[in-house]
C-alpha cells in the first residue's frame, strides 16, 4: 500500500517514504539518581523524591533503534503516527517527537486491525495529530504517578524493613501492590476458614421403562444456609429413612426448556491466560510466551497482546481464507468443516467494541501445523477453536427439570438433552471446561409425564464438609485482577474498574506476577499461589490506598480529565506529588514487621469487605513522507 520495499537500516523505504517502528517504549523515565547522584543511596530524609524537571533516558536495550527514529525524525518533513491506537501506543511515539524535538505537521493513523482493508479505510481517513495529543499528556501522568509511587514507597518500606532486620527489598506499585493483596486476602480466608457439616440426600428413580436416573432432596430453607444446604443432621436422616421406606415418589411438576448458548468470544490475552492455567496447567508469563511466539515466529495468529475479544467488521472478508487454510493445515478438521459457514456472522463482529487491538484469532498462514509441538500446539488449537465456533451455529439443548414428591419430601431431578452440538462441535474434547467440583453431572431424563409414579431405588444420605476457598493460580489471579472492581463498594469507582478492565493491562498482568514470584513476595506451590511473610507484613504496613484497587478507578477518573482538556497535566502531576508526599511523612515512623503476618502497630490497612514495564510493540513513524506511514 506505501511501497515501502526495500529494507533500510532499522526501516523499510520507498519513494518519498520511510516507515520505521519502536521495540516497545525506547525512552523510561529516569531514576532518582539522574537527578542527583546523593539518591544511589537509599535515605530516610532524602524522601519525597519529587522530580521538578522530569527527565527521560534511552532505554540501553533498544538504543540502536532510538537513533534509527532519531535520525529520521531529524531528516522529516512530516509525520504520520501508526502506534496502537489507545493511551500508550500514543505516548510511544509522543515521547519520541517531544525528545527528539521534532516540530514538523503530524498526522495520526488511528486503526484496530490489520487485514487490508481496515488498513486502506484508515489511511484514507488520517486524523490530525492534535485530535489525540491529550491521550499523550493522560499517558505520562498515568506513567509519572506511577514512578512517585514506585520510587518513593519502595524505598520507604525497604529501609523500615531494614530497620527490622529485614535486608531484602520491598518493592511497591501501584498495580503490583494491589495484586498482592488479592493473594494475601485469599490466603487468610483459607488460613481462618472453619469448616461446616452438612447433609445432602441423592435418590435414584426408575423411569417407566426402568431407566435409572438421580434426583436430589430439596431441604427445607430454614435448616439451609445461603447456599441450600442442610445444616440439620437428624432432619436429614429423618427425610432419607422416610424416603427409604416409600416405594415410589410422584412427579409432581415437570419443565422443559429450549436453552440456547452463543459461542464464547474469540480470546483476549487475560481470558487466554486464564483458560490455559485451568487447561493446562501453563503460568500466566508462560502462555504470553508462547503465544507471542506463535505470532512473531509461526506467524499462525494475530497480535496477542490484546484486551478485546470482538473483531471488527471489516476482518469478516478474511474469514474464507482464514478457514480453507486452517482446513488444509490440518487434516483433524475435515468432519467439521462441513459444518463451518464462513458467511456466518457472530455477536464477536463488532465495531463499536473493538479496542486498540481485536480478539486473538489465527491468520491465513497457518499452513505447516507440523512445526507446532507441544505447548504450542495446544495453545494454537485453543485459539483455533475459538474461532472456528464463530462461524457454526448455537449450542441448543432442552433442559428439564422434574420436580418430585417422596414421603412428604421434596426432589428435584435435572436432565439435559442436546438438540445441536453447534459450536461446541469445535471445542476440543480433552480441553472442554470441566463442572464445578459440586455441580452434578448432566443427566438425560427418560420420558416423564406429570403425576406419574417413579420407583425408588436407591436413597444415599452424603455427610458432607463445606470447602474453603481455592487459592489462587496465575489464571484466576489474572482473572481477579481483571474483576477486581466486585471488591470495590463505591459505585462510580466500581463501574471505572469495569470500564478499564480492572487492574494492570493485557500486556503486563504476567509480568506483574512474575515480579510478585522473583522478588519472593509469592511462591508457587504446584499450580497454587502463596504469599510469603514478607508479603503479608507490606500489605499489612502500607497505607490503605496504596494496597486498594479503588485507587487506581481514582487515577481514572482524574486521567479521564486530563485527556479530555478538563484538568492538565501538571495539575494532575502535582496532586499526586503532594498525596505522595503525605503518605511518606506518615508512614516514615511505622515500625515494620516482616517476619510473619502479624499486623504492625499503626498498620491501619483493614481487611476489604465481604512499574509498568511496557510489552514490545511495532510502531511506526515516517520521514520525508507526503503519504501516510504505517506499522509493517
Amino acid at each position: 500500500m506505501l511501497q515501502a520495499t526495500r529494507r533500510g537500516d532499522g526501516c523499510w523505504l520507498g519513494a518519498n517514504v520511510t516507515v520505521t517502528w519502536c521495540i516497545g517504549h525506547l525512552l523510561e523515565t529516569a531514576p532518582p539518581d539522574a537527578y542527583d547522584a546523593r539518591y544511589k543511596r537509599w535515605v530516610l530524609d532524602d524522601l519525597p523524591i519529587v522530580p521538578e524537571q522530569w527527565k527521560m533516558l534511552v532505554k540501553p536495550k533498544t538504543a540502536s533503534q532510538f537513533k534509527v527514529v532519531k535520525r529520521l525524525l531529524g531528516e522529516a518533513r512530516e509525520l504520520v503516527i501508526a502506534t496502537d491506537a489507545d493511551r500508550e501506543g500514543e505516548m510511544i511515539a509522543r515521547e519520541l517527537v517531544e525528545h527528539c524535538r521534532y516540530r514538523g505537521p503530524i498526522q495520526r493513523l488511528w486503526l484496530s486491525a490489520l487485514d487490508d482493508a481496515s488498513i486502506r479505510k484508515a489511511l484514507a481517513a488520517l486524523k490530525p495529530g492534535a485530535e489525540t495529543f491529550t491521550l499523550y499528556h493522560a499517558a505520562l501522568g498515568r506513567s509519572r504517578a506511577d514512578w512517585l509511587i514506585g520510587m518513593n514507597m519502595s524505598r520507604l518500606f525497604t529501609l523500615l524493613g531494614r530497620q527490622s532486620g529485614y535486608q531484602g527489598v520491598l518493592p511497591v506499585g501501584r498495580v503490583q501492590t494491589p495484586t498482592l493483596r488479592l493473594v494475601v486476602d485469599r490466603d487468610r480466608s483459607i488460613a481462618d476458614f472453619v469448616p461446616v457439616p452438612y447433609w445432602a440426600i441423592e435418590v435414584q428413580l426408575l423411569g417407566a421403562d426402568g431407566t435409572p436416573f438421580v434426583a436430589h432432596w430439596r431441604a427445607p430453607e430454614e435448616v439451609c444456609d445461603e447456599q441450600g444446604r442442610c445444616l440439620k443432621q437428624e432432619l436429614a436422616q429423618r427425610a432419607a429413612d422416610a424416603m427409604r421406606r416409600a416405594a415410589s415418589a410422584r412427579l409432581v411438576e415437570l419443565k422443559t426448556e429450549r436453552m440456547r448458548e452463543a459461542p464464547p468470544l474469540p480470546f483476549d490475552l487475560g481470558t487466554l491466560q486464564e483458560v490455559c492455567s485451568k487447561k493446562l496447567g501453563l503460568g500466566a508469563q508462560e502462555t504470553l510466551d508462547i503465544v507471542q511466539a506463535l505470532y512473531e515466529t509461526h506467524k499462525v495468529v494475530t497480535y496477542p497482546r490484546s484486551d478485546c475479544g470482538y473483531l471488527p467488521l471489516s476482518q469478516h472478508g478474511e474469514a474464507p481464507a482464514i478457514l480453507a487454510a486452517l482446513g488444509r493445515a490440518d487434516p483433524a478438521l475435515a468432519g467439521l468443516l462441513p459444518y463451518l459457514d464462513p458467511q456466518r456472522r457472530s455477536r464477536a463482529w463488532n465495531d463499536a467494541k473493538v479496542g486498540a487491538h481485536h480478539g486473538i484469532i489465527p491468520t491465513a498462514a497457518a499452513k505447516d501445523l507440523d512445526r507446532l509441538v507441544g505447548k504450542q500446539r495446544a495453545v494454537f488449537t485453543l485459539i483455533r477453536a475459538r474461532y472456528l465456533a464463530q462461524f457454526l451455529p448455537n449450542h441448543e439443548y432442552d433442559r428439564t427439570q422434574a420436580d418430585f414428591d417422596c414421603a412428604g419430601h421434596a426432589l428435584r431431578a435435572v436432565g439435559k438433552r442436546i438438540v445441536e452440538p453447534g459450536w461446541r462441535r469445535a471445542l476440543p474434547e480433552a480441553l472442554t471446561p470441566a463442572k464445578g467440583r459440586e455441580a452434578p453431572p448432566p443427566q438425560d431424563l427418560p420420558a416423564l409425564c406429570e403425576g406419574q409414579d417413579c420407583a425408588v431405588a436407591q436413597v444415599t444420605l452424603k455427610d458432607l464438609w463445606t470447602q474453603p476457598p481455592k487459592p489462587f493460580t496465575e489464571g484466576d489471579l489474572i482473572k481477579a485482577m481483571k474483576n477486581v472492581a466486585k471488591l470495590v463498594d463505591d459505585p462510580r469507582l466500581k463501574q471505572k474498574l469495569k470500564d478499564t478492565t480492572g487492574i494492570g493491562t493485557e500486556a503486563t498482568r504476567a509480568g506483574i506476577i512474575q515480579g510478585l514470584l522473583e522478588r519472593g513476595y509469592l511462591i508457587k506451590q504446584g499450580k497454587a499461589l502463596a504469599a510469603t511473610p514478607a508479603a503479608f507484613g507490606l500489605i499489612d504496613a502500607v497505607p490503605r490506598p496504596i494496597a486498594d484497587p479503588g485507587t487506581t478507578a481514582i487515577w481514572e477518573q482524574a486521567l479521564d480529565m486530563v485527556q479530555s482538556g478538563e484538568m492538565p497535566l501538571e495539575e494532575f502531576v502535582a496532586k499526586q506529588s503532594a498525596w505522595m508526599s503525605k503518605l511518606v511523612e506518615r508512614c516514615a515512623g511505622l515500625r515494620l514487621t516482616i517476619g510473619g503476618p502479624a499486623i504492625p502497630a499503626g498498620g491501619g490497612a483493614a481487611p476489604w469487605k465481604k512499574k509498568r514495564k511496557a510489552a514490545p510493540r511495532k510502531t511506526a513513524t515516517g520521514r520525508r513522507s507526503k503519504k501516510p506511514v504505517a506499522t509493517d
